[in-house]
């Protein structure tokens, strides 16, 4: 098949596949949206996607926001809920282990004026588990039946719950889960394909999203190794469910959902061009500074996109390496513009390579200001 057919076989494809879902009443639309990262998706990297996909994610959601620190108006936590009007529609999500907090911190997100909140039941971080947040509530489903309950009854808005398959491979638990996210009237179920113990480890068990899908009364939202715009298109056809979420992988290609917004309107998903990858750093530049003017940790966050944005294009490694020392942003700036004009025979960048990057022990994806991959 040439490139041109496989473009428009795509197409076809995306024209036959579920492209939105309710939640609350509410269109998603369309259904493939910026999962939550720490330490990742703040209000500037959010933007940027937003803006380079013409506004339409469908969804954009916070970080992972402590109810601790949100309860005690920690004013770092607090931020962390700003969102700008051309995110909405708009989702804070919230992670704890104590059922009155969740529950006011539920009512600060819907006074912060989100147009839904989240219950983090998947983040597999030691402080978090160890505290009964996070992934730690899949091995307490009377927690977070009551958590759930508490946070529904504290807000007008939808309550969606976010969770993985189990805490480890012995002990899959998501029917049981489900049940109960289902019983007390959640909104919507978000299922990262991994257990807690797996971490970022392996890939995604895309089968059991679809056994939850195929019982489920509400939508259900995969989430998990998805790099590409036929990832999506894939797994949309393949496993049934309603949405797809896309966390490390918008990492790598944050062009994705323009790609797929694209395809759902007719048209072909487009490669950028080296332009467009210059292009995404200044505005990704001019973004931070609109949210801060600290350079070292401007020059951090360009650090952590460029780790991954240009690992996917070929024969740049040293360059790459000359990038990621940079030690203002003016150098980081210079080598990027020298990489990218080292490139002389683009023929499109090469998403595989990193498909299994963090299957690895040695590349276990850590956030924040870890850019070493």
């Amino acid at each position: 098949m040439t490139a041109e057919a496989a473009s428009q076989n795509l197409v076809d494809r995306a024209s036959r596949v579920t492209r939105k879902y309710q939640v609350g009443g509410k269109d998603i639309f369309p259904n493939v949206y910026l999962a939550p990262m720490s330490g990742v998706t703040d209000i500037s990297f959010r933007r940027l996607i937003s803006r380079i996909s013409g506004g339409r994610t469908g969804l954009l959601v916070s970080e992972f926001i402590t109810v601790e620190g949100l309860t005690r108006l920690n004013p770092r936590i607090c931020r962390q809920m700003a969102f700008a009007p051309e995110e909405r529609p708009f989702t804070v999500q919230i992670y704890g282990g104590e059922a009155e907090r969740m529950a006011w911190g539920a009512t600060m997100v819907e006074e912060a004026g989100a147009e839904f909140v989240e219950i983090n039941c998947g983040c597999p971080a030691p402080k978090i588990v160890r505290k009964g947040g996070g992934s730690g509530l899949l091995r307490d489903l009377d927690n977070l039946k009551a958590i759930i309950a508490g946070v529904k009854k504290a807000v007008k808005i939808p309550v969606t719950v976010k969770v993985r398959v189990g805490w480890a491979e012995d002990s899959i638990n998501l029917l049981e889960t489900q049940k109960v996210v289902e019983g007390e009237g959640a909104g919507a179920l978000v299922i990262h394909g991994r257990t807690r113990q797996q971490g970022y480890k392996g890939l995604a068990n895309w089968d059991l999203i679809a056994l939850a899908k195929s019982r489920a009364t509400i939508p259900v939202i995969g989430n998990g190794d998805i790099l590409k715009a036929e990832d999506v298109i894939e797994k949309l056809e393949r496993y049934g469910v309603d949405g797809v979420a896309v966390g490390r992988g918008a990492m790598h290609n944050p062009w994705i959902f323009n790609q797929i917004a694209d395809l759902y309107e007719g048209k072909a998903a487009k490669e950028p061009t080296l332009e467009e990858h210059a292009a995404i750093f200044a505005m990704y530049l001019e973004l931070l500074r609109e949210e801060q003017d600290i350079e070292g940790r401007m020059l951090g966050k360009l650090k952590q996109m460029g780790a991954r944005v240009l690992k996917c294009l070929p024969d740049c490694k040293g360059a790459r390496t000359d990038v990621l020392r940079s030690n203002t942003i003016n150098e980081f700036f210079d080598n990027l513009h020298k990489l990218l004009a080292g490139i002389t025979d683009y023929r499109g960048r090469t998403l595989e390579q990193v498909r299994e990057l963090n299957g690895k022990d040695a590349n276990e994806v850590v956030f924040g200001t870890d850019y070493r991959n």
